[in-house]
């Protein structure tokens, strides 16, 4: 009898799916623009504050449907309570609050989001490990105001994009200061501030840096813990080789040689 494929297992196909086709598709879509090098932090402060920023940000358009909301609470250092009251803005069918075993959904249906935007907004669970968060950073980055787009932003890393600069209020608008390379083609140079947002460039920075470290957690929850074992399994076989060694030599000891 032939078996059909669950939900389970085409979802996980389409995952890795994901991270092979995704990579070519940023490359494609990156206006050459050249990218900010980026290290994720890890603390629990970090995390948390980009959780905040994920949930009164990004979560009313983008699901992060392969992750759950009480694994997000372990994982960061909160509670389950602190997370219901704080971080869950979303319902159930019945109207009620989604429990804190619930995945990270959000109520926009996808052909809302399709007629909204023009089409869905992606998934943002394994955004950071399809695009890299060299690209998450420079791309949230990098909008600039732009009149003749239908959300009034452009985007430098990815022109003609569809989403909005929904940190405007935080960042300012700002347009790009481009010269030219001598060679006949025009290189982006930076941005110049248009009207100013409620943080400064810093600040601004530090906002990033808190929302790509909490992405680039959800694409890869377990990473330290994995790095963590993996040191614990090298320790135990360089110690098992330097025993093996010693017992070898103990028992050969007496063994005449030709």
């Amino acid at each position: 009898m032939k078996m059909l494929p669950t939900r389970k297992s085409l979802r996980i196909v389409l995952s890795v799916a994901a991270l092979v086709v995704l990579p070519e598709m940023a490359a494609a879509a990156g206006g050459g623009a050249a990218l900010e090098h980026f290290t994720p932090e890890r603390t629990d402060r970090t995390l948390q504050r980009g959780a905040k920023i994920f949930m009164n940000y990004c979560m009313s358009c983008h699901s992060a449907d392969y992750h759950r909301y009480s694994h997000m609470a372990r994982d960061i250092g909160l509670s389950d309570k602190a997370v219901s009251e704080n971080l869950i803005f979303t319902t159930d069918k019945n109207g009620e609050r989604t429990k804190i075993g619930s995945l990270m959904v959000n109520n926009m249906s996808k052909d809302y989001g399709k007629e909204a935007f023009g089409a869905v907004p992606p998934n943002l669970t394994l955004i950071a490990r399809s695009r890299g968060v060299d690209w998450l950073y420079t791309y949230m980055k990098s909008f600039y105001l732009d009149e003749s787009r239908p959300m009034g932003a452009n985007n430098t890393v990815y022109p003609q994009v569809g989403m909005p600069h929904v940190l405007a209020g935080l960042q300012g608008w700002q347009k790009p200061v481009y010269e030219s390379d001598g060679e006949g083609h025009e290189v982006l140079k930076g941005f110049q501030q248009v009207t100013a947002g409620k943080l400064s460039a810093q600040e601004y920075d530090s906002v990033i840096t808190d929302l790509v470290s909490f992405l680039d957690y959800l694409g890869d929850p377990n990473r330290e813990a994995r790095h963590s074992l993996g040191i614990k399994v090298m320790l135990f076989l360089l110690i098992f080789l330097v025993l093996a060694i010693l017992l070898k030599k103990e028992y050969w000891k007496d063994v005449p040689h030709s």
